[in-house]
């Protein structure tokens, strides 16, 4: 009887892992959309243990962006994560683990907010941008990377983006010198086919001038998950996740799952299931993150979940057939 070889076998690449990937987690600043980043202290420091014992490689504390724009009489520390707030949790990180920080483009001062490198705990700066506001996201990368950053461009709402424009800011951003850039599904609305063809796109630019690509995707049609292993599958190699889900609206790509379904021995899962028992799930009651009607049905529309949150805030959350009928005419 011939033997099978483990490297010929179809299921072989189930059972291996690609070293190359890496996972962010996104909890704190994703799921600080939902309560104005008003996170205790015991929260963050046990999301940012979890990460620490579970092998993960980054870990987004929060935003860094404006305290003229965003008054912090409406947000928590960590809408603008000043570096004593952040050693409070972390000291010195004398970890593994890499912090990370997101600045939103045209909403951050991030010439003097931003310190450089060697006198931060941070070691990536990742800046959201929609394509509109492309240079400033450059402008912003090109600061963050003089500073001595890692750093990423999560070119959002991709899915309202027409190719030209797409190809055009994938060339810009191809000849900069950020690191990462990521597909991110603002509005949850992508089906496969779509992460497939956009992640070649992606890749043809990045791969060419030595950039890898990453996806961060949203659960409101429930294919954030789904949508990150196809990411995995076609070649992204930095994936955003949260712990429970927790994110805006309908959330993100669970970090238990992802962790689950890697097979990479770096990674441990039982942290991360302890710090979501003890406390995120408690969170959720609060906080009404999570996979619903009205965010599925801005998920197929190609809308912002905002109108969902706001319903679902509403006296008549549960009618949700008054919630498609509201939608679909402002469609």
């Amino acid at each position: 009887m011939t033997k099978t070889n483990p490297e010929e076998s179809p299921t072989s690449k189930w059972i291996s892992y690609r070293p190359e990937i890496k996972i962010l987690d996104c909890t704190l600043r994703d799921g600080g959309l939902m309560n104005a980043h008003r996170f205790d202290d015991e929260v963050v420091r046990a999301v940012y243990s979890a990460c620490v014992d579970a092998g993960i490689d980054y870990m987004e504390i929060g935003y860094i962006n404006s305290r003229r724009i965003f008054s912090p009489a409406d947000h928590g520390s960590w809408k603008y994560c000043q570096e004593d707030d952040i050693r409070r949790i972390v000291g010195e990180n004398d970890t593994p683990l890499k912090l990370s920080v997101m600045a939103d483009a045209e909403k951050s001062d991030y010439r003097s907010d931003i310190l450089p490198c060697d006198q931060s705990v941070l070691d990536m700066v990742r800046v959201a941008t929609y394509i509109h506001q492309i240079p400033s996201a450059l402008d912003m990368v090109k600061d963050a990377n003089d500073k001595g950053y890692e750093t990423t461009v999560n070119l959002m709402a991709i899915s309202t983006v027409n190719d030209r424009e797409l190809d055009e800011a994938l060339e810009m951003l191809s000849k900069s010198e950020v690191g990462t850039i990521y597909i991110v599904d603002s509005f949850g609305s992508l089906y496969s086919e779509q992460t497939h063809f956009l992640l070649e796109k992606y890749l043809r630019y990045a791969q060419s001038s030595g950039k890898r690509v990453g996806m961060h995707a949203h659960n409101n049609q429930q294919l954030a998950f789904a949508n990150t292993i196809e990411a995995i599958i076609k070649g992204a190699d930095v994936l955003d996740a949260t712990m429970a889900g927790l994110g805006r609206g309908a959330g993100n790509c669970p970090l238990e799952r992802l962790v689950g379904f890697l097979h990479n021995p770096k990674f441990h899962l039982r942290p991360i299931l302890q710090c979501v028992q003890q406390y995120i799930e408690p969170l959720r009651e609060e906080l009404m993150w999570g996979f619903d009607t009205p965010y599925m049905l801005t998920g197929l529309l190609n809308q912002h979940p905002r109108a969902a949150m706001e319903f679902n805030a509403s006296n008549d959350r549960g009618d949700i057939v008054k919630f498609l009928d509201l939608i679909s005419e402002e469609e």
